[in-house]
Parts: C-alpha cells; sequence; structure tokens
C-alpha cells in the first residue's frame, strides 16, 4: 500500500476527484445522451416537414391570388387576368391591391336570435319580451346613461333616424349615409367586407321599420356586382340611470366563450358623463369578443369607427343644427403588393414543443440527483472525505455545461435547419434567457431532490411537470396572456412557477419571429424589451431573483434535512457568529453528562468503562476510538414504546487492533455504526475518532476514516478501477502513489487479474461487488475503518483471501468488524463484545470469553433408542452435574461440567458401555465461540422475559427513567 500523505484532500482536490469520476460516467452513458439530444433534432426535423408539406399547400392556386381568361379587346383570344375581382377570400390577402375597395362603414349588430329582451336576471321592463325572438322582431338595443338624462335622449334621437331610404343609383354611397350593421364576423382584413360575401343580411337601422322586411340591392365595387340584402332593423336606445347599471346588463346577458351563444346582445352603449354645450365627453362600450386565432381585439375595432361616427355627428348636429352633418363615408385598406402566405409553423408551435424540449432536462437532473440519494452513494462520497462544497460546486457546474451544451446545440440545429424561431430572434437574448432559465431549473431539481428518495418516482414526478407544463401553458396560461382584461399582476403571479416563466419567454420569441416572418421584418430585439407588451423583461428579472432564492434554499435544507451530519437549523448564523478553526484540532476530551455507578454483574465491561473514563482524563495518541456511555433511542410511533437501540455504549479501541461485534439481529450494531459514521446522531453520550467529536466534527472525522457499509454501494456504471481512483483522490492520493494504490488494493482482493479491474460493477458479482467495498474502505490508508459484515457473500477461498487482507490491513489501524460468522471473529479479531439488546455483554479475545463462559464439554453419543436410558444413567455416573441438552432418535447430547469428570473417565466409561450395547458414534469437544454466543444472548433474554435487572452505569439519567424498566 502507498504511504498516507499528511493532512485531508483540499478543496480543489476534492473537486477534481468528484469532476473526474463525473466525466467517466456521463462518457459510460453516452448512448443516453445521444438519446437525449436526438429528441429536439427529431422534433426541430418534423417541424421543418410540416412547413415543406404547409408551403406545398399555400403555393397550389386555392391560396394565390384569384386569376381568369378575359377577352380584354375583342379579338377572341383571352388573356389571363388576375385582381381581387377573381379571387376568393382565402386567395385576396395575396393579391395586389393598389386600390383598395372602399366598403360603407358599419356597425357591428347582433343577430336577431341573440338580440337583448328581458328575461329572469335582466328584468328591465323596456325590454321586449322574449316572444320577438320567434318572429324575427326584436329590436337592436342601444343603452345610453350620463349626468344629463334629457340631454342624452336627445343625442340619442340624433343618431337613429326615425326612417331612411337608399339611393339605388349610388347604393354604397347611400348605405355610408345611413346607419348600417352586419352581424356577420369581421376578418383580418377589409379588402373583401364579410358583410358583403355572406348570407347574412346587412341591415338597416332605424326608429321604426316599415311592412317591407328586406330588399336585395346590387351593389358594384370596381369590376365587382354585388347582389345584397338590406333589412331593417329597428334600433331602440334605452336609458339607464348610471354606467354602473349598464356595465351590469351588458355583463349579464354575455356568455362567455362562443360568440354565437351569446344570448342577450347589445349593439353598443354610451355614457355621455359631464356631455353639455360646452363639453363633448363620451365612453363607449362595445363588443370585443370577435378575435382572430391570435386573440388580438385589433379586427373588431373595425366596426368601432361607426359608434364613434354616430355619437360625433349627433353632437354636431346638436350644435349647429340638422342640417350639419359629418359624413363617414367608407372604410378602406391599405395599397398592397403582392405577397405570398408565409406560415411559419416553428413559432406557431414553438411555445409549446420547444417549452417540452428544454424543461425534459429537469427530470434528467432530478432522477440523478435522486438516484445518488437512493443508492446512498452521496453519503459513502461523504464518508470517504467528500465536502459539500466541492460537491455542489463540481455537481451543479457539471450539471450546467451537460444543459448548456444541450440548449447550445438545440439552437445552432434549429438555426441551421433553417427555422425563423431561432434565425430571427437575436441570438444574444437566446442566450441570456437559455443561461438563466436552466441556472434556474438546476436550482429547482437540487431542492426538489431533497424531498423524494426514490428514483422512479421522481422520473415519474419530472416527467409529469414537463407534459403538464406544456400542456397548462398553451390551453391555459396563454389565452390568459393574450386576454386583455385578465390582470396582468395575476399574470406576474403565475409567471413565478419557472416552467410558466419559460413558456412565456418561449412565445414572446414564437410572437416575434412569426410576426417578423409575415411582415418582412425582424424578431425580437433588445429594443423589444421595452415594450409594454412584450414581457421578457419581466421574466428574466423573475428568473433570476428565483434562481438565486430557490438556489439558497436547496443548499440550507441539504444542510439541515439531507445532510449526513445532519447540522442544526442555525447553522448559517452560528458560522456567522462563530469561524471554525482551519484545521481540526485535539479538543479537549470530556465525559457528558453525570453517570448512576451501580454494582455490575460484568467486570469486563466495567473494567472497559473505567478505561474510557480514565482516557477522557489523560488522552492518549495511541487510541482511535473511544465512545464515551453512547446512546441512542429511538421515539415511539403508533403507540409502541420508545426503542432503546443502544444503552449507554462505553468503548476504547487503539490503534493495531481489530474489534469484533457479535450480536443476534436487531441487537443494535448498526445503530453504533451508523451513529460512528454520522449517519445518525447519538441521543446522548459521544464518540471521539482520532480526537474528534462525532457531534460536531464530523467533516473532519470523514477524512480520517474507511467504510464499507453491509450493503455495496456502487455506481452500476463506473469499473472497480475508477472507484478505486475516485476514493484514492478523495484521500488525497495523487500521482503515481494512487496508481500504486490502486493497484494494490484490486491485487489483494483478487480483482486485478483478468480485466475484472475495468469491468463494470454493476456486471460483478455479490462477492466482487463485496470484495470492491472492502479495498474502498482501505484505499488511502485511513486509520479508522468499519466493516459491517465484509464476507457476506464470499465463497470460503475469496473469504479467506479477504481475511488475509484484513489482518495486514488492521496493523497500523483501528478496526470496527460486524459478523455473524464465528469463525470469521476467531481469525480477524483481536478484541471481541456480544452485543445484545443495546448493551456490551462481554469483552475480551475469543480465548478469554471461552474460558470464561464455557465451564463445560460437551458429550455427543448415538445409540439404538432401547438404550436411551442406560446412556442417560452412564453421563449421570461421570457427572452428577450433567444436563441433557440435545435428544432425538437415539442421539443425544450432554453438557458436562469440566470440575466434575476427567477426559480420560469419559474415554474409559464409552469403551465401558461398548461391552454391552452397540455405539454407533461418540464424540467430546469443549466450547467453541458460537456456543459462548448462543449462551451469552439467551442468558439476557431469559433475563429481559423474567424482567430481572441487569446492572449498567448509566449517563445522565436517575432510577426513575424509562430505560430503567429494560434489563441488559
Amino acid at each position: 500500500m502507498a504511504e498516507p500523505l499528511l493532512g485531508p484532500a483540499s478543496f480543489w482536490t476534492q473537486a477534481n476527484a468528484l469532476l473526474r469520476k463525473n466525466l467517466t460516467f456521463q462518457k459510460r452513458n453516452i448512448w443516453t445522451n445521444i438519446r437525449l439530444i436526438s429528441f429536439p433534432f427529431v422534433l426541430c426535423l418534423l417541424l421543418l416537414l410540416l412547413q415543406s408539406l404547409v408551403n406545398n399547400i399555400l403555393n397550389t392556386a386555392t391560396f394565390k391570388c384569384g386569376c381568369q381568361c378575359i377577352d380584354t379587346n375583342g379579338d377572341g383570344q383571352c388573356e389571363k387576368v388576375c385582381g381581387i375581382q377573381y379571387s376568393t377570400i382565402n386567395q385576396v390577402a395575396t393579391c395586389p391591391i393598389l386600390n383598395p375597395p372602399k366598403w360603407p362603414p358599419l356597425l357591428q349588430i347582433p343577430a336577431p336570435q341573440y338580440r337583448a329582451v328581458k328575461t329572469d336576471f335582466i328584468p328591465f321592463n323596456d325590454l321586449p319580451d322574449h316572444s320577438c325572438r320567434r318572429t324575427g322582431s326584436c329590436p337592436a338595443t342601444i343603452l345610453f346613461t350620463g349626468n344629463n338624462q334629457s340631454f342624452g335622449k336627445f343625442l340619442v334621437r340624433n343618431m337613429v333616424p326615425n326612417y331612411s331610404t337608399l339611393n339605388s343609383s349610388d347604393v354604397l354611397v347611400s348605405l355610408a349615409q345611413n346607419v348600417q350593421g352586419s352581424a356577420s364576423r369581421p376578418t383580418l382584413y377589409n379588402l373583401l367586407e364579410p358583410a358583403f360575401f355572406s348570407d347574412q343580411p346587412v341591415y338597416k337601422v332605424q326608429r321604426r321599420c316599415t311592412n317591407i322586411s328586406s330588399i336585395s340591392v346590387a351593389i358594384q365595387e370596381s369590376s365587382m356586382t354585388i347582389q345584397q340584402d338590406v333589412s331593417c332593423a329597428r334600433g331602440s336606445p334605452l336609458w339607464r340611470n348610471s354606467s354602473s347599471a349598464v356595465n351590469d346588463e351588458l355583463y349579464k346577458g354575455y356568455w362567455k366563450g362562443n360568440p354565437e351563444r351569446q344570448i342577450n346582445e347589445i349593439v353598443t352603449g354610451y355614457d355621455f358623463l359631464n356631455t353639455n354645450y360646452n363639453s363633448f365627453n363620451v365612453s363607449i362600450w362595445y363588443n370585443s369578443t370577435y378575435k382572430n386565432e391570435s386573440g388580438k381585439e385589433f379586427i373588431s375595432l373595425v366596426r368601432v369607427g361607426r359608434s364613434m361616427n354616430l355619437a360625433s355627428n349627433a353632437y354636431i348636429q346638436l350644435l349647429l343644427g340638422p342640417a350639419t352633418t359629418m359624413l363617414f363615408e367608407f372604410v378602406k385598406e391599405m395599397p398592397k403588393p403582392e405577397t405570398e402566405w408565409r406560415l411559419d409553423f416553428a413559432s406557431i408551435l414553438g411555445a409549446l414543443f420547444f417549452t417540452w424540449v428544454v424543461i425534459q432536462l429537469f427530470p434528467v437532473v432530478f432522477t440523478d440527483l435522486v438516484y445518488e440519494k437512493e443508492q446512498k452513494l452521496r453519503i459513502m462520497m461523504k464518508m470517504h472525505g467528500l465536502g459539500d462544497g466541492p460537491y455542489w460546486l463540481i455537481s451543479y457546474a457539471y450539471f450546467l455545461s451537460l444543459s448548456s451544451i444541450y440548449m447550445l446545440c438545440f439552437v445552432i440545429f434549429g438555426s441551421v435547419i433553417g427555422l425563423k424561431f431561432f434565425t430571427m430572434n437575436d441570438f444574444s437574448i437566446q442566450f441570456v434567457f437559455y443561461f438563466i432559465y436552466i441556472n434556474l431549473q438546476i436550482s429547482l431539481a437540487f431542492l426538489a431532490a431533497a424531498f423524494f428518495s426514490n428514483v422512479k418516482t421522481a422520473r415519474v414526478v419530472g416527467y409529469i411537470c414537463v407534459f403538464g407544463t406544456g400542456l397548462l401553458g398553451g390551453f391555459l396560461f396563454q389565452f390568459l396572456i393574450e386576454d386583455t382584461s385578465f390582470p396582468r399582476g395575476w399574470i406576474i403571479v403565475m409567471e413565478l412557477y419557472p416552467g410558466f416563466s419559460l413558456y412565456r419567454g418561449l412565445y414572446e420569441f414564437s410572437q416575434y419571429s412569426f410576426t417578423g416572418n409575415y411582415m418582412g421584418t425582424h424578431g425580437m430585439q433588445w429594443g423589444d424589451l421595452s415594450d409594454s407588451e412584450n414581457g421578457m423583461k419581466e421574466i428574466l428579472i423573475i428568473m433570476v431573483v428565483e434562481w438565486l432564492v430557490v438556489l439558497f434554499v436547496a443548499y440550507y435544507i441539504d444542510q439541515v434535512a439531507s445532510s449526513v451530519s445532519g447540522k442544526s437549523p442555525m447553522f448559517l448564523y452560528e458560522r456567522f457568529r462563530k469561524k471554525h478553526p482551519s484545521s481540526f484540532q485535539r479538543p479537549s476530551l470530556q465525559r457528558q453528562g453525570s453517570k448512576v455507578s451501580v454494582q455490575m454483574e460484568k467486570p469486563d465491561v466495567s473494567q472497559e468503562s473505567e478505561k474510557v473514563e480514565q482516557l477522557l482524563l489523560e488522552p492518549r495518541t495511541d487510541y482511535a476510538i473511544i465512545c464515551d456511555n453512547l446512546k441512542k433511542v429511538y421515539p415511539g410511533r403508533d403507540g409502541n414504546p420508545e426503542k432503546f437501540a443502544v444503552r449507554g455504549l462505553s468503548l476504547a479501541l487503539p490503534l493495531g487492533e481489530c474489534f469484533g461485534m457479535l450480536g443476534p439481529n436487531g441487537a443494535g450494531k448498526t445503530s453504533f455504526i451508523s451513529m460512528m459514521i454520522g449517519l445518525t446522531k447519538p441521543t446522548t453520550g459521544t464518540a471521539y475518532v482520532q480526537g474528534l467529536d462525532i457531534r460536531t466534527h464530523m467533516d473532519g472525522i470523514y477524512t480520517r476514516i474507511g467504510v464499507c457499509p453491509q450493503h455495496d454501494l456502487l455506481w452500476e456504471t463506473l469499473t472497480g478501477r475508477e472507484h478505486l481512483l475516485f476514493y484514492g483522490r478523495l484521500k488525497n492520493l495523487k500521482g503515481s502513489a494512487l496508481t500504486q494504490a490502486v493497484e494494490e488494493s484490486l491485487k489483494s482482493v483478487n480483482l486485478f487479474y483478468g480485466g475484472v479491474a475495468d469491468k463494470q460493477a454493476g456486471k460483478y458479482s455479490g462477492g466482487m461487488k463485496r470484495r470492491l467495498s472492502v479495498a474502498v474502505s482501505l484505499i488511502g490508508d485511513p486509520k479508522v475503518v468499519y466493516m459491517d459484515e465484509p464476507s457476506t457473500g464470499l465463497d470460503p477461498a475469496s473469504r479467506n483471501n479477504l481475511w488475509n487482507v484484513v489482518k495486514h490491513a488492521k496493523k497500523d489501524r483501528a478496526i470496527i468488524l460486524t459478523t455473524h460468522s464465528m469463525e470469521e471473529a476467531e481469525v480477524l479479531c483481536d478484541r471481541l463484545g456480544i452485543f445484545v439488546d443495546g448493551s456490551l455483554q462481554c469483552i475480551g479475545n475469543p480465548k478469554e470469553l471461552k474460558a470464561r463462559y464455557g465451564g463445560s464439554y460437551v458429550f455427543t453419543i448415538t445409540t439404538s433408542s432401547t438404550y436411551e436410558d442406560e446412556v442417560e444413567n452412564m453421563v449421570q455416573r461421570l457427572s452428577p452435574g450433567a444436563k441433557r441438552i440435545y435428544h432425538i432418535s437415539g442421539t443425544q447430547k450432554f453438557e458436562l461440567p469440566k470440575h466434575e469428570v476427567k477426559i480420560a473417565d469419559v474415554f474409559q466409561a464409552v469403551e465401558n458401555a461398548k461391552c454391552r450395547f452397540t455405539v454407533l458414534a461418540w464424540g467430546l469437544a469443549g466450547t467453541t465461540l458460537e456456543d459462548v454466543f448462543i449462551k451469552v444472548a439467551h442468558g439476557v433474554q431469559a433475563f429481559n422475559v423474567r424482567g430481572v435487572k441487569s446492572n449498567q452505569v448509566y449517563q445522565g439519567i436517575g432510577p426513575t427513567h424509562p430505560e430503567n424498566r429494560y434489563g441488559n
């Protein structure tokens, strides 16, 4: 083995060890990484394919400007002529329109079956009865209010004429001079007014209608002739006493959702406020439920202008007389060149799909952290000297590097194949956004990992978050963003959930890239962040603040709840108040608590306790472990009493000694080891390892110990050599010393030859894993080693080889070994302690224990069952105190006190018996260690059953303490 290096490994040495291990682990999972990174690549290619299919469809004649073959000069030869007059609604958007048509301004009039009527929830008597819906005669209601009712009524009277006629010579001008409206939906473009290209009639609004319900007129627009039905709609202006009454009626008559299901629609509402002859002040309500696919309301504003004109025109007529008119002649679209349909599916679907792409990193990081927790690998690393600082630094940087590479490949690939979502938006904004979010996502993974200990559960929860966030973002959050009536403050509250922050940022990128592609402009630039409708600035601020807060909370919870040493919740405050020394110094050893001395029946245990007291008063450097009245009590649950796992254990262990702990299952051996390695805290008492207190200096103790746990804690994808290299670096081994130590360790446990050292640990047999765990515990020459049943699962040859390793290793270190093998205990242990019911029952070397508890021989004889009584009489003559301890089918075992019998007498008695009957087999044996173990264990259990109290030195408790009810 390599000579030990002085001092524990430095911060950067530990960080280097963990980084090398992580990179090796990553190399082993190359195919998993390929599958992970292929998901965004496949998705981008799918979007590209979908975009190509859509482009092919949009390039067909169905979506190109309409054309016809027309004989333009009468020579019988037709020429292809294209334009808006030959186009359908789907084709108009691509046509060149140098002189857009003029359309009369219209009101948005409810269809007859949806016009306002009197109902149970709107009981105004001036509304018509609902029976008018059956005849289609319901009026179109206009609500108005203000500070002056008579003034308001006069204005409304001027807004809606009593009667109007249409001039057939110039129908469009005539329509503009009257009050017209339509129930058809407005569209994105007003190049072709839907009111004149649908089966819905155009309504002429007037105070009363004649018997003629409708007329058909021919409308000439450019080269188009449109036959249109014009119906009369009776306008009914109704006064309300306040704006709140108008608002209440509009609200109650509105069926949220599909506009076609609105049950009590109002044409418009006016609040004239303080309008008088010197001041014109009006607020107008209009129907904003007609929106395009993106949720924008500006389409319905095309028909708001007419409502404003009616109010303005009525006020002018009030001031200047009825002859004065401010005509609103037409609504006209802006001229446009010939264009092509541009639908970028990466922008349309990007917010949803790319949310899934980015957030799928969360379950990857999350499950990796939970895997280390479930397999207790984090604990194993910490017990071999890895500090919290290097662990957090390297783990965070490792996941950040992987996430950054993933996102970089994603953006580069999307840009290379030409997705506008990436190419049109400023790359620096994308870099800042993705960088901040992946930091927040990694911090969240660390925080969530503190609350999970099962990988399968963590994986399910992680992927529920992935798909749930995308679906909630696409089908809930997006609609709330686009709904201008939804409070912006609640949007910010929802964005506190990191998944919605991610979705909002991707949504902003998609909107800017879609608009920029369609309009031929650029995508999102830094200057756009100042736009009030752009939410990117607010989510960047939210994510930065959350990143720092979540990272701090995750670190705090890890130190308090998930830490192996279990720090106090006030550890940050305590660290601030008192600086820890830069290096661990041997503290003064003091006995914890008081004690009550009682007459003891176990002088060896009492002697050990006295030795501990002496060492606490006069410390010695040659004693590596001193346990001072160590106790562990588990609180009662579900009505069960407290469980005393360890009852005041005192033990002193010098260097160069292997101490074996024997005991039945549940005796408290594992609880003792757990306290010594920092997995649990002692209830009372303490222990010192190399002079360091296990309650306060576990971080220092971890650099001095090695642990072979009861269950193998190994990375399935790392080889045996890589395990030892990692743990050797944690023990401050470097260069050739590290290589030599690793090779010697592998050879010592028979894992060096035949390529076994470079095979992944997941492919090892149980025995090979056990040998590797022993090698890990001894690498780096720790002065204290804990081995919990190290030879479990080994074949005889491997077990003997392992025993030789432990024999060699114990020369310059203290070893505590638990085992159920009496043979192993005799071979390896210098001293043994039999641990029953939470306390030591005896301490000594194997020979002393056999001499102390083995004052008898075991005599075994097999005869015919007819001679059993004669055999029993023979044994009684040999030893009056003999006891039969076994009897079945002629085979009997007797325990003969050594002071009552001589071996020669036994031989002579058997020879004499052979003359009288047939002796099939016989034997005489001394007491074995197994006999001692069984005798001590059964004796303690018998005492407990009879309620006999054993004597023990208790720490800090009086005779009324609950523990005194239990025997020892």
